[in-house]
């Protein structure tokens, strides 16, 4: 293990997309502000998140604080919205994040939530200098938002512990993701703030998978939709906008 003090990794991040995160911070927990549709696509993602975890570990679905002793870390954790609903089912969780606003946004809701949760203004590379590892491993909407994808991928890949869960979630690089996530979801519908998203920067299913690495095996994937008439989400075997993707380290 790495002196924390003594290195210094790479930076992979943009300066611009934190400045527009950092704007935004404080509309993280915010029903009715500029994430909404944001939080609740974060509902049902989480669901899809949680069973993933209960299946892969055998943790039976009746248990109180079910992922007690597992480790999880959310790469880009943002304000906490997967880092809390995890820390309550019981897990040890480590959020980390490039913007330091949304760090003391999390850590402040968590301090309100009376949650112990380890947030930290980090990014993944660092945390893979200091040696550690995590049961399960999250990164939800973040390769979207950094310069070098395919290098955070497999920074995420190796804080993985043998026989762990790495679970990711992004947009399909897809004429149909253009339209549907920024066409209509930025500029028509304002589900999003204008500028959220870079179509060119969204990845592909197959680019995911090639960048987790031969020691992970695919073990769920789905597509995700939301219904504009009820504003509900639901899984879909479609994976052209939304998807998420689970893999087990051997």
């Amino acid at each position: 293990m790495l002196d924390k003090s003594e290195k210094t990794p790479p930076l992979n991040f943009s300066p611009q997309e934190i400045a527009r995160f950092d704007a935004l911070a404080e509309s993280w927990w915010d029903e009715n502000g500029k994430y909404k549709t944001a939080l609740d696509f974060n509902r049902a993602r989480l669901t899809v998140i949680e069973q993933q975890i209960r299946h892969h570990f055998t943790i039976s679905p009746t248990t109180p604080t079910p992922f007690t002793a597992l480790s999880v870390v959310d790469i880009g954790c943002g304000g906490g919205l997967i880092s809390e609903p995890l820390a309550k089912k019981g897990a040890q969780v480590t959020g980390i994040d490039a913007s330091a606003v949304s760090v003391e946004v999390a850590k402040r809701h968590a301090h309100i939530s009376q949650l112990d949760i380890d947030y930290r203004h980090q990014l993944a590379s660092e945390v893979v200098e200091y040696g550690e590892t995590f049961d399960v491993v999250i990164n939800a909407e973040v390769v979207e938002h950094v310069p070098n994808q395919k290098q955070l991928i497999r920074q995420c890949a190796q804080l993985v512990k043998p026989g762990g869960l790495l679970v990711l979630a992004t947009l399909n690089r897809t004429v149909k993701s253009y339209i549907v996530a920024i066409v209509g979801a930025e500029y028509i519908m304002r589900y999003l703030p204008i500028g959220t998203h870079a179509w060119r920067k969204f990845v592909t299913p197959k680019e995911l998978s090639q960048w987790v690495g031969n020691e992970f095996t695919s073990t769920y994937q789905t597509g995700m939709k939301l219904n504009p008439f009820t504003q509900r989400w639901k899984l879909t075997s479609s994976r052209q906008v939304n998807y998420i993707q689970c893999y087990a380290k051997s």
